[in-house]
Formats: structure tokens, sequence, C-alpha cells
């Protein structure tokens, strides 16, 4: 099932609602919210309070990206505030089983992220308790940037493994994903897609979000039918 995450990082803070109602009729279904702490990235962006706004314009789950130095200390907050889903950066997480226990205690879909220069393998231990991993194809901390093929690789050993762990975790993908670049992503193997510069866009976005989706589905693999014997 391939899945439009919508970043709100590109919408227009001041009319949010009405930006996610265009990309849910677009066919969104994910709200991505980049949460940035200027200290782990180079931004400063939003908090619980921003989620909380959010929930009761929206029955869509919150995807939450916790790109910061102490994710432990805001997980309760964030599921107090409406969060569906929470995902952490393997990069600062001292002990990232435990962390991840944090998030389903607290009631939300438990993710790891990885950054463009951290291996896949870094996760193994803890691929049987995601619900997914987020594979950046940017460094992280701004939005707008270009795609780094490198992630390719990363999503396909991920696909690799599922399979071969006999386990369900869905292939998210973040980072210059847009027209030109999603059918390859799907193709690796990712299925939940984070867009935000190629979907919003003033009088555009439901229509940029369609598009989006049917070039996505496009590049799903097709099975290859069995030789007659």
């Amino acid at each position: 099932m391939i899945e439009l995450a919508f970043s709100i990082l590109a919408s227009d803070f001041a009319h949010l609602a009405d930006e996610v109602a265009a990309a849910e009729r677009g066919g969104g279904t994910i709200v991505h919210v980049d949460v940035m702490d200027g200290h782990f990235v180079p931004n400063i962006t939003f908090g619980p309070p921003m989620v909380q706004s959010l929930r009761p314009v929206t029955k869509l789950p919150l995807d939450c990206h916790l790109m910061v130095e102490n994710p432990d200390a805001f997980i309760p907050a964030f599921a107090e505030a409406g969060a569906d889903m929470v995902s952490v950066q393997q990069e600062v997480c001292r002990h990232l089983h435990r962390t991840l226990q944090l998030i389903e205690q607290n009631g939300m879909k438990p993710g790891v992220v990885i950054n463009p220069a951290t291996p896949v393998d870094t996760l193994i231990e803890v691929l049987p308790m995601v619900h997914y991993v987020l594979v950046m194809s940017v460094n992280p901390g701004f939005g707008g940037q270009k795609f780094l093929p490198l992630a390719l690789e990363k999503i396909a050993y991920l696909a690799a493994l599922r399979k071969e762990m006999g386990l369900g975790f869905r292939i998210e993908v973040d980072g210059g994903v847009a027209h030109d670049t999603v059918g390859a992503v799907v193709e690796a193997g990712a299925d939940m897609l984070v867009a935000g510069s190629a979907i919003f866009s003033p009088g555009k976005t439901e229509q940029n979000a369609r598009e989006f989706l049917k070039v996505a589905r496009a590049g799903v693999p097709k099975s290859t039918p069995k030789k007659k014997k």
C-alpha cells in the first residue's frame, strides 16, 4: 500500500487546516510533522502544541519525526497532544530499544530513522519492534533539498531484510521525494512517502498530491508471472 505522508513543514502555516484538508482531498493519508530542536539539526520547527492544534482538524494519523537531542523527554507530551506515530533518530538514542519501548508504552506506533551516513545494519536488533523505518534521503534540517540516490540502496536492503526476517515494518522515505524521484523510491521498496515541497503550492495542493500518488503507484513493482511447466 503506497501512502503519501504530506509534510506540513512546506505548508502555509497561516492556513494550516485548509492546507491539510487540500492534501487529504488529493489522497494524502498521513500528516508528517517534522519536529526540530535547533540542536540535533540546525533549525527549529514544531512542538507538542502544534500537534495538539492539528488533532481536532483531521482524523488522519499524525506522524511525528523527532529530530531532537533528548526524545525520551518529549515522547509523553506528543502522546498527550494526540500523535499516532513517533519516529526517533538512531544517531541520538543512547538506549534505542528503551526509547522505542517508551513510544509504544505511550500508545503510539514506534519508528526509527537513519540519516544518509548511517548504515542500515545498525537497526538489525530493533527491526522486530518497529512499525516503520524512515530512511532520510537528505541530511535533516531543512525542506526543499535535493534527493540523495544512496538512499535507494538502503531502501532496497531494508525491503530484503524485511522479507528475510519475516517482518512487517513499513519503509518510509523523506527528503527530495518529488514527481521525478518517487518512482525509483517505490521501485526500491518504500511504501510511506514523505513529501512537502512537491505537494504544497497555493491553489495546487490537491492536484499535486493526486498527481504525485499517480506517479508513485505507477512505480509499484509488478509481480513476475510464473512460467508454465
